[in-house]
């Protein structure tokens, strides 16, 4: 797992994780700017962090899921769209 993290004078204004499963493949996850610091790249720059230290574990694979109002941020990162399946453990009400 790899967290990287921007500061500005000292104070944390973003971050991203990167967790992977031991072999070939990554997650980002929880990447977050302040909103008051968006806007300027830094979102961007930790996710190409982040993708940077999972190749450097040997990862093959780097995945994101994402809400579909982030897509476009994700594609400037090089991210691309692919088929997935999910499923709910949760129970219905």
């Amino acid at each position: 797992m790899a967290y990287v993290c921007a500061y500005q004078e000292g104070k944390l204004i973003g971050y991203v994780n990167a967790a992977w499963d031991g072999k070939t493949h990554a997650f980002i996850l929880d990447t977050t700017v302040h909103p008051g610091h968006r806007h300027r790249g830094i979102g961007k720059e930790l996710v190409l962090r982040a993708i940077e230290q999972a190749k450097m574990r040997g990862v093959a694979w780097v995945h994101v899921d994402y809400e579909p109002h982030l897509k476009g941020f994700y594609a400037q990162c090089g991210f691309r769209s692919s088929e997935a399946g999910v499923f709910s453990v949760a129970r219905e009400a």
